[in-house]
């Protein structure tokens, strides 16, 4: 039985000091960590699936980005930057004494290995980004602007599902447990018996800020420093990670090899046998 360890560590922003919460799996002794990066809304709970068939590999190391899940909320908004999430990444490695690492990032989580992954010296030496890329589409910004921040109370778990399931839409055919896991996991229990999502709202103010006003976001020099073995999926249905930019991925940069999953949006969930077998072929190949 692969037991899962709940931990935190104390990171640094230029308002003080925070928590941020993560989760390991496998043996703590092996050199051979894996970390897995969530998505904008979500949290570490996302990879149970992934970490309970890459555990008998690596020590697989999933963390809560700040003003997610259990960690910590930044008392300035501001900061609910890339920046300040790879800062705490590199704090996170550090009381991991981790030298290298493999990385999954899906959505945001991608962004920040990109971010770290660009950087000399870089810990990263794989690199998995989770239907993201260096062109953020103006279209997803919009269709994420529209929930991010603006989540109601619910009155029970299953009124919470119901309003996951239908922002998360594009995560494709999951089962009902999927479903259930992916609402548990976001949500924070308050006084009165009701759920509200274990985010932030605060994170809504600086993504706006830095995801601009109806134009894509290109990071284009940011994905053209990384050199390391990268491994591209992406939703063939996705608003994000258009056809064409997953194109010029495989074709500059550290030329990504591309796998399309098919009958999914934004983003797959690596929850799926299937899905966790491309990782972890590419990880381990």
């Amino acid at each position: 039985m692969i037991e899962m360890r709940q931990r935190t560590v104390q990171c640094l922003s230029p308002s003080g000091l925070h928590d941020m919460a993560y989760v390991e799996w496998g043996d703590e002794d092996n050199p051979r960590v894996l970390v897995c990066a969530h998505g904008l809304t979500r949290c570490g709970r996302d990879f149970d699936f992934l970490a309970h068939v890459m555990a008998d590999h690596y020590r697989v190391v999933c963390p809560d980005v700040v003003g997610r899940g259990r960690s910590a909320w930044l008392r300035d908004k501001h900061h609910y930057t890339v920046p300040q999430y790879c800062a705490d990444m590199v704090t996170l490695l550090a009381r991991l004494d981790a030298k290298t690492v493999h990385w999954i990032g899906t959505s945001m989580g991608g962004l920040i290995g990109m971010a770290l992954a660009a950087q000399e010296g870089t810990p990263i030496s794989r690199l998995v980004l989770n239907d993201v890329g260096p062109v953020v589409t103006a279209a997803s910004i919009v269709r994420i602007s529209e929930y991010l921040g603006k989540a109601p109370r619910f009155a029970s778990m299953e009124q919470a599902e119901a309003f996951v399931r239908v922002v998360s839409a594009p995560f494709g055919a999951l089962t009902d447990a999927e479903w259930r896991h992916l609402t548990v996991h976001t949500l924070r229990p308050m006084a009165d018996g009701s759920f509200a999502m274990a985010y932030d709202p605060g994170i809504a103010e600086p993504f706006r800020q830095a995801m601009g006003e109806g134009k894509n976001v290109e990071l284009w020099p940011v994905y053209d420093a990384v050199k390391c073995p990268t491994l591209l999926l992406r939703g063939a249905q996705s608003d994000l990670l258009t056809a064409a930019t997953a194109r010029q991925m495989t074709e500059r940069g550290p030329r990504a090899r591309l796998v399309e999953i098919p009958n999914v949006g934004h983003a797959p969930m690596l929850m799926a046998a299937d899905q966790i077998a491309i990782v972890r072929d590419h990880l381990l190949g």
